[in-house]
């Protein structure tokens, strides 16, 4: 394979990448062209959301085809196109072959919430401390327990066992909560999500991780519920806060996460007239918050 490098300032990566995909490259992947260097500016974005820029001042552009022929082809196409106006192609240069699925697969490790509860790709064997162990795999939906939201909600599920309870995720994803909280004993867990993969993806890895749970869309959750867990952003939790607390009974536990530092007092005022919420962990700049209702 061969990979076409590009640079090009910020306003041309979005015609860049789209004119790339055009010519059918296999991939295309965007870097800061000035990365170590002092001119390095980090681009942040919130889970599950792109980055609030497509690409950096000086932006490099890697594009991946079959054959050198497809990726010069690319190269004197774009050229003469208006919109390469102020880009340059920096090299077309092999790639050598490597096992992308190792490679892929390598970048995954188990990832630790106790030192008895770890996160544990299929193709991984378990920690010899792990005596609770989630089977997980990288997907299309949010929550492999990599990032510090994931990781936090499911310390305070390993911290506060919901033996017995009917508990309701809100916002599922790939349905790690879900399943965090069947195998630390919930007698009911109802996962609900606005996104059909997302609830498909929750069923298969419940399956795959030997938990009962009911999957389905937001209309699913019913009732009353000990714990109401949801990881998913502020503004989202912002606007659902009458609903989410009215699924908690009283005495209930309610966990919100997808959650910045910096965002601690708007999330509290949000949720003033139904409970006080309180700051339980942080991680990384991300934020727990939890209330008893």
């Amino acid at each position: 394979m061969f990979e076409l490098r590009l640079l090009c300032p910020e306003e041309r990566v979005e015609a860049l990448s789209d004119a790339l995909e055009a010519l059918d490259a296999l991939s295309v992947s965007v870097e800061d062209a000035d990365a170590q260097t002092p001119a390095e500016r980090a681009l942040f974005g919130e889970p599950g959301m792109p980055a609030p820029k497509d690409g950096w001042q000086r932006s490099r552009i890697l594009a991946l085809f079959p054959d050198e022929n497809a990726a010069q082809d690319a190269a004197r196409l774009l050229a003469v196109q208006d919109f390469f106006e102020g880009c340059a192609v920096l090299e077309v240069a092999a790639v050598a072959d490597q096992d992308w699925v190792r490679l892929t697969q390598s970048q995954f490790a188990p990832v630790d919430i106790t030192p008895e509860f770890w996160i544990v790709p299929t193709w991984h064997e378990p920690p010899a401390s792990a005596k609770l162990v989630i089977r997980l795999d990288p997907g299309l939906a949010f929550g492999t327990g990599t990032h510090p939201t994931t990781r936090m909600c499911l310390r305070w599920i390993a911290r506060n066992p919901p033996a017995g309870q009917r508990v309701l995720d809100y916002g599922c994803g790939s349905g790690i909560l879900a399943i965090g909280a069947a195998k630390h004993g919930a007698a009911r867990v109802d996962a609900v999500d606005i996104d059909t993969a997302a609830v498909q993806s929750t069923r298969d890895n419940a399956a795959a991780n030997g938990v009962v749970l009911e999957a389905g869309l937001p209309d699913r959750a019913q009732g009353k519920y000990r714990t109401v867990l949801a990881n998913i952003l502020a503004t989202p939790l912002k606007v659902l806060a009458p609903l989410l607390c009215a699924h908690v009974e009283a005495g209930g536990h309610l966990v919100l996460a997808g959650i910045l530092e910096r965002q601690a007092g708007e999330l509290k005022a949000a949720y003033a007239p139904y409970c006080a919420l309180e700051v339980s962990d942080t991680e990384d700049g991300w934020i727990l918050m939890t209330a008893r209702l």
